[in-house]
This record gives structure tokens, sequence and C-alpha cells, in this order.
């Protein structure tokens, strides 16, 4: 029933050419779809969630797209995934798009942002007013087209091995922290280390990194960082919405037909929600597990070093916003809705929580 709902959406065309066909022939028009990822085989919540939504498409398309999965490090490098679709020598990859602000700063604005939106607040914007549009026009710089995949929601603000009192506790910190939050703790003085999830925990037990972050109670716990770190700190202030994307070769995209087309942004959107409905699941069980059996200090940031965790955020996206005309487009657009959707949300969602809370 779900196949043939995503084939009415198709073209009348295409659907009259497809039903013209007998089976074998269209069995022999199957596509390969090799699909790298930033994240581990069989991790709970992220890898598995990329193993299965590249199994989904060659199920929905009832194998006229053959995918090929590989894992970080199976095919290439957790980082060099973006390259490699680029090339064209994988046709897509699944990840998170600030990984790549090196190759534009604007991609940072389709995981998340620090103080940003919330990924209810962020989907809003891709799907009604406008971000897919600039997401593809910013993309489709790289021969590449985006399709949000799963939202880890709000995270956690990261493990450490000693207590944050002050901002000035950043000074020297080596810390793990991807995109622009990254970019605001160096502000602060720490030193950003990019890790892929799979060297984290190494990193911690070497020095190479003294803190880090990385998604919130769900994953940080199957990923066992509490034995190597005493300090799990709230809110996550960088990551109030972390995005997941699938990202295709836009020549390997273009040259499915309308249908197949259709039937690879609609596992993707499924996935989108499906993530978001895991991980808001499992948080809190995983955290409870954390703090009762695993004896993990839980803090939150003063409100001193979330202010001035806001200050030095204001700085480095207006320095971004300034750096090249897309990503101001890019920014002008997310700040103007985010101004709009928070006056609604402090009438809404905030109001509610202080009412079931007084």
């Amino acid at each position: 029933m779900e196949r043939r709902d995503f084939l009415k959406k198709a073209g009348a065309g295409t659907a009259v050419a497809a039903g013209t066909l007998a089976a074998p022939a269209i069995a022999s028009q199957s596509r390969e779809m090799t699909i790298v990822s930033t994240w581990p085989r069989d991790f709970p919540g992220l890898g598995i969630s990329a193993q299965r939504l590249a199994a989904r498409i060659t199920e929905l398309s009832e194998g006229r797209i053959k995918t090929t999965y590989y894992a970080a490090g199976e095919k290439v490098g957790a980082f060099d995934s973006f390259d490699d679709v680029v090339s064209g020598n994988s046709q897509a990859y699944i990840a998170a798009d600030y990984y790549w602000k090196g190759k534009h700063p604007g991609f940072a604005f389709f995981t998340s942002v620090p103080f940003g939106m919330t990924q209810v607040e962020w989907n809003a914007w891709i799907k009604f007013k406008g971000g897919q549009a600039l997401w593809d026009e910013m993309s489709g710089e790289f021969g590449l087209k985006a399709l949000a995949c799963g939202a880890t929601g709000t995270q956690m603000g990261g493990w450490f091995n000693k207590e944050i009192n002050g901002v000035d506790d950043f000074k020297g910190l080596k810390m793990r922290m991807p995109g622009l939050g990254g970019e605001v703790i160096k502000a602060a003085g720490a030193t950003v280390v990019n890790l892929p999830g799979g060297e984290l925990l190494a990193a911690m037990q070497t020095g190479a990194i003294d803190a880090m972050e990385w998604v919130g109670p769900y994953n940080d716990l199957a990923f066992g960082i509490y034995k190597v770190a005493k300090y799990y700190y709230y809110p996550g202030w960088h990551e109030p919405g972390g995005l997941l994307e699938l990202t295709i070769n836009k020549s390997a995209f273009n040259s499915l037909p309308p249908d197949l087309q259709e039937i690879v942004r609609s596992a993707a959107a499924k996935s989108n929600q499906w993530i978001l409905s895991e991980f808001e699941s499992q948080n809190h069980a995983a955290l409870k597990e954390l703090v009762d059996e695993h004896d993990v200090q839980l803090r939150r940031f003063a409100d001193g070093v979330i202010g001035k965790l806001k200050q030095f955020t204001d700085e480095v996206i207006t320095e971004l916003a300034a750096s090249d005309p897309m990503s101001r487009k890019v920014y002008d657009s997310y700040s103007a809705f985010q101004d709009n959707v928070t006056s609604w949300a402090e009438l809404s969602e905030k109001q509610y929580y202080q009412a079931i809370s007084s």
C-alpha cells in the first residue's frame, strides 16, 4: 500500500509507461546505489538507522534500487564520505552536514545552530519556509541533493573530567565538538578536535581529548562514555536539534525516474520522524541508568556560562553570515523564521511546560 501511494505521486506519464512494462522489464532497470556513512556499524540510534534507511530504499522500490551500505571506515573514512559522493565513487552518504562546514560554512545551518531552532522548528523551516530550496541551492554547488533523514532532538552539553564553573574553564580544554558549537568554544579558549564517533572513546582514554560531546543519553550510554568521563552537562546549547541527512550525488538522483525519486524522498522522510521518536523514547531511561548505575555526575551549566557562550555564538554567526553571499542568504532566512517561531513557542510549549510544572 505504501508503494502504491508513492507511485501515485509520480508523474502520470511515468506511471502509465511503467504500467505497460512486464515485470522482468522493470526489474532489468534496477539501479545500484552505494551509500557510505559517518556512523559505526550496528551502533544504536545513528548507525542502525542508517542501515535501516538503506535497506528500506531497496524494499520500497522492490529491488529497482539496489543499495549497498558501508559504515564508517568500511569503504572510506567517516569524514571522506562527502568527497566520495561528490566524485561519484559512491552515490549517497548519511551523515550530519556540519561536518562539511570546511567545504562551505553555510552547511552548519543544516545540522544545528547554537541557541538556534529545535528539530520541530527546523523541520517547519525546511518544509514550508524556504529552507529546502536554500539547501538545494548550496548542495547543488557541489553536485549534491540533500534530504533530511533523521533527528536526535535536543542534545546534552557534553562530557568533562572537571567541573565547568565559569567560561574560563574552557580555556586550554581539548574538546571534541563539531559545527558552529566548536567555533564557539574555540572563541572561549578551547582547542577543538574533530573526530568521528568511532574514535571518541579511545581519544578520551589516551588524553588526546579531555572533553567531548556526542549526542545524548541513548547514544552516549551505548558508547560507554561514562567509563572515561565523570561529569555530564546540560543543556545542549550547541545542538538544540541535531539533523542527519541522506545526501545523493545529484546526477545519480536525477537519473532516477520520478517514481523512484519519490520513493527515496519518502524513505528519508519516514526515517526523519522515526529516529526523532526513537531518541525521545529512549533518552530518559538511558539517563537514569547513567546516573543511578554508573554514578555519572549530572551538572547544569551555570547561567553565567550560558550567557557568555551565547555572546560568543552571536559573534561567530555574525562572522559566518558575512563570509559569503550564500551563507548570508541562509542566515537571513533561518534567523527570520526563528524569530517568528520563537514568539509562538513562548505562548505554546513554554507556557504549557510552566503550567504542568507549577
